[in-house]
């Protein structure tokens, strides 16, 4: 039936049937899409929602009249059940930033494609939205209380609930009051795509080209920046993400006055609303409607989630304490703490050789303390170790343990923030002195404090000569 139909729209449009018609994968909607070759390649789309494809439709031509870069509508059922519009390739902006989503580590070409989309954004939130008629939005015609408290209540619902996490919903109800009246302070007369993400953005000649708008409406710009930058799975460092924040706000000034002080304070509230809201669709399209792709995308926005609420968010004291909960779950830490870096240091006496690295990657820092001033060389120092009150009063008066620690740490740093950028799980840091007792005890015991204390990732702390182990927990 729907092959039948799109075939008569075709033949319509062109005075040709197609030679040929194969369904394209589905995405998270329930519409359905054609790739039609013949005298003209085109999509045939298929949605059973007569308004969501009124406002699709609508929409699409408005765009494509201020020159916005959308497929064009050729043609249209009188049931407006069935469309064809241009054909824009294969290409995701998703997939074609695969090997920087993957490795942390974005090329200059992946940046570019990027930055072209980043600097598209305003242009359709505000270019877009003149003559647009609102009304004609689909469910909602703007970003209002009910449709902020659907969201949240959406969350609640389809995520919360199944994981049986305890909590009192008439709290959670006055948080979620609050987090509308914040979220309301920022509404503008500007389009809201909604749904702003690399899967909803195509690579057509190295340029972004826009899809999937249909839920757009009028609201807030910020929610569109929050909703690419922090899509779970796209993994973007947060170096990458701040230079894109930072183009953003520079092609907003084209259009409104922007200050980034409170630009920055604002989207805080409107990532959080977005994850929320995103982790309700994936309960809904994961857990009720079976659909992989979701399911596996849980443990993304739960990290997203867990590195937000690092930051307090007075205004909605409950709702915090809630979601630390829900990010301690054993289901979400286990997945967790298998991408988590753990850093292993070590403190080691050169006579007995340097410790291989246990991860099984070969490498890690090695510091060689041995030019640091060495109490073990007086006799009273000998009982004790680097851990002692007599040892450290001796290093830390002397001083030469302190530039040594602070070129150790610059270079350590770099590693530990790259490596967390990047997904590594694993980064081998060790401390070698004569006797092993000493100087690389106290190297070691207070390298790991530091990372500890400046990263919050898990420390596992060896003095290998004095059969000491202790781990300093992650803090994330």
């Amino acid at each position: 039936m729907i092959l039948e139909e799109l075939e008569k729209l075709y033949i319509s449009h062109t005075g040709s049937k197609p030679t040929a018609i194969e369904e394209m994968p589905s995405s998270g909607s329930n519409r359905r899409y054609f790739r039609m070759k013949g005298v003209a390649d085109l999509i045939g789309a298929y949605g059973s929602c007569r308004e969501e494809n009124e406002t699709f439709i609508y929409i699409a031509r408005h765009f494509k009249e201020k020159g916005l870069p959308v497929p064009q509508v050729y043609a249209v059922s009188e049931n407006c059940e069935y469309y064809l519009q241009e054909d824009l390739g294969d290409t995701l902006l998703f997939n074609a930033i695969e090997k920087g989503r993957i490795t942390n580590v974005f090329s200059e070409e992946e940046k570019i494609l990027l930055r072209k989309t980043i600097k598209l954004l305003p242009s359709v939130q505000f270019e877009g939205s003149e003559g647009l008629d609102f009304s004609r939005c689909y469910p909602q015609s703007e970003f209002n209380h009910r449709s902020i408290l659907w969201d949240l209540n959406y969350f609640k619902y389809c995520f919360l609930k199944t994981t049986e996490l305890d909590f009192q919903e008439d709290r959670l109800e006055d948080d979620f009051q609050s987090m509308a009246d914040v979220l309301l302070k920022s509404s503008s007369n500007t389009f809201m795509y909604r749904d702003f993400q690399s899967r909803n953005v195509m690579i057509k000649d190295n340029e972004p080209w826009l899809i999937d708008f249909q839920g757009g409406r009028k609201g807030p710009y910020y929610y569109d920046i929050a909703s690419f930058l922090w899509q779970a799975k796209a993994r973007y460092p947060e170096s990458l993400r701040m230079e894109l924040i930072d183009l953003y706000i520079e092609s907003l000034k084209k259009y409104v006055d922007v200050d980034k002080t409170e630009f920055m304070k604002q989207l805080r509230h409107f990532v959080l609303f977005r994850t929320l809201q995103v982790l309700g669709a994936y309960g809904f399209r994961g857990y009720f409607e079976k659909k992989p792709h979701f399911i596996q995308s849980v443990p993304f926005a739960i990290e997203n989630l867990a590195k937000l609420l690092q930051e307090d968010y007075p205004e909605y004291p409950y709702l915090c304490e809630v979601l630390r909960k829900l990010t301690n779950l054993k289901q979400f830490t286990d997945e967790l703490k298998k991408r988590q870096l753990t850093v292993k240091v070590m403190s080691f006496a050169y006579k007995k050789g340097i410790p291989d690295d246990p991860s099984g990657n070969g490498g890690g820092f090695v510091f060689d303390c041995r030019a640091v001033n060495n109490p073990g060389k007086y006799e009273r120092y000998k009982p004790f170790t680097g851990l002692d009150e007599p040892v450290i009063t001796f290093l830390e008066n002397d001083g030469e343990i302190f530039p040594f620690l602070e070129h150790a740490y610059a270079l350590v740093d770099a590693s530990v923030k790259r490596y967390m950028e990047r997904g590594f799980t694993s980064l081998s840091i060790c401390f070698g002195c004569t006797g092993g007792q000493h100087r690389s005890v106290y190297s070691a015991q207070h390298t790991a404090e530091h990372i500890n204390k400046k990263f919050g990732v898990k420390v596992e702390l060896t003095h290998r000569e004095q059969n000491i182990e202790k781990t300093f927990e992650s803090k994330l």
